[in-house]
């Protein structure tokens, strides 16, 4: 626990230290971060969520230099904006008691922490020092530091997702009635700071319920599915009375929608972004943190373990294989968010911010592939905090912000072998090519593996 609260303390100061950074040009903060402070704000001026009077007295200019627009529709003839009222009220009492700048300082605590549960959930996976060093890295990669005080639910998220699959493991191994109602606490709060959580966080609730009803502890089971669907009648009711609809997407402006799709057309015509959210030129979180391929990894690591029956030879890899798995569902979960249910992948903040809430799950992932190929973790590893190191210092030299940087880190002179999805690239349409073509090779080739290994297994057993 020492080690931890240790490992808490210096993530904490790291992302401190990049306060005054700009979101860009002269402003700290950008896209929908005014809004929410915004609604912070009148949460503790007026008890209220209403931002008519706000806008009215230009309150953002406390934060925000720039006219504000407002965003959706009035609601009830009320400024009810479209971005849900959990996480506002999560920083409303931080931004009461210091602004703006304890709001970011609120950020860079629960961001440490969301980093120091994934090491925690890592050392389900592996033994030290790799627990530590695959959270750890990720936690200092460019998206994390990008996120790690601006003013969005992210890795706030992240941190409620990881505490909630931690707490899943518990039940797992000790099926205790305290252990279950903090789990369902955990993910009822989830759907407040974002619906787009309420998908990885069924993935953990679905852990959780299954544990508890296979070891007979029904009512611990009960109790933790009452707590989160009492929180989900809760949101529902709160949404339908503020924004007149289930979400508060309800309040958005006509012809807009959650995720801005027709189904199924358009939302078929988002499968490249599988491919693009990783190799992007612009979003993809390969192109500025290569280390987290080793979570893609160790979910191959998964399925060869699964697929060979590991598990019944060594005693503790079916607890691994749990956790592993685990955490590759909310992973895939939030791709799957990120994919086909966000309605774009640029947008005014720092790049791949739809996959940023699965960072821990990820970095957790991450350490079993790190202690399984150490040399090729190695050169990610160095490749993902000199792309921080680079970019930490142009930003604090220069005049660039965290908002659609144009640093070059790490790759520098052949940034430019990076495909640009979505602009019509004959490149992105080849690097597509080959990816799927790859994975389309893995799939039979593991196929066969299995059909082999099941026919010995067959003929093992007739013998």
């Amino acid at each position: 626990m020492r080690r931890l609260a240790a490992w808490w303390l210096a993530l904490f100061a790291v992302y401190v230290a990049t306060l005054g950074i700009p979101a860009f040009a002269a402003s700290d903060h950008g896209g929908d971060e005014p809004h929410y402070l915004l609604t912070a704000a009148s949460i503790a001026g007026d008890g209220d969520v209403d931002l008519a009077n706000q806008y009215a007295a230009r309150t953002y200019r406390a934060f925000y230099p720039y006219p504000l627009d407002p965003h959706g529709r009035l609601t009830g003839g009320r400024r009810h904006e479209p971005h849900g009222v959990g996480f506002p009220l999560l920083i409303a009492p931080a931004y009461a008691l210091g602004g703006a700048t304890l709001v970011e300082i609120q950020m860079a605590a629960l961001a440490a922490l969301a980093f120091v549960l994934a090491m925690a959930l890592a050392r389900r996976l592996v033994p030290e020092p790799w627990a530590t060093a695959g959270p750890l890295v990720v936690a200092l990669s460019p998206p994390a530091l990008a996120y790690s005080t601006a003013v969005y639910p992210e890795l706030t998220a992240g941190a409620f997702l990881a505490g909630a699959a931690l707490l899943a493991l518990h039940v797992r191994e000790r099926p205790r009635m305290v252990t279950a109602l903090g789990a369902g606490l955990l993910l009822g709060v989830l759907p407040w700071l974002g619906t787009k959580y309420a998908l990885p966080g069924a993935v953990v609730a679905f852990a959780v319920l299954r544990w508890l009803w296979r070891r007979g502890r029904r009512t611990a089971g009960i109790l933790a599915a009452e707590a989160m669907l009492m929180s989900g009648v809760v949101y529902v009711t709160v949404n339908d009375r503020l924004f007149g609809g289930i979400t508060p997407y309800a309040a958005d402006l006509p012809g807009q929608s959650a995720t801005d799709a027709s189904f199924p057309g358009g939302y078929l015509d988002r499968a490249h972004r599988l491919v693009g959210l990783w190799l992007d030129r612009e979003y993809g979180m390969l192109r500025w943190a290569p280390f987290l391929a080793l979570a893609g990894f160790a979910v191959w690591l998964l399925w060869r373990s699964r697929r060979d029956r590991v598990a019944r030879a060594l005693a503790g890899q079916r607890d691994v294989e749990a956790a592993a798995m685990l955490l590759a569902g909310v992973l895939g979960a939030q791709v799957v968010v990120a994919a086909f249910l966000s309605p774009t992948m640029f947008g005014f903040w720092f790049p791949g911010r739809h996959l940023v809430a699965a960072l821990p799950a990820a970095g957790a992932l991450a350490a079993w592939g790190l202690r399984r190929t150490p040399r090729a973790g190695a050169v990610l590893g160095a490749l993902t905090l000199v792309a921080s190191g680079w970019l930490y210092l142009e930003l604090r030299l220069g005049d660039g912000g965290w908002v659609a940087p144009s640093s070059t880190a790490p790759w520098g002179p052949v940034e430019w072998l990076l495909p640009l999805f979505g602009v019509g690239s004959a490149w992105a349409d080849v690097v597509m090519a080959l990816a799927v073509t790859g994975v389309a090779a893995l799939l039979v080739l593991e196929w066969r593996q299995w059909r082999q290994t099941a026919a010995m297994s067959r003929e093992a057993y007739s013998a």
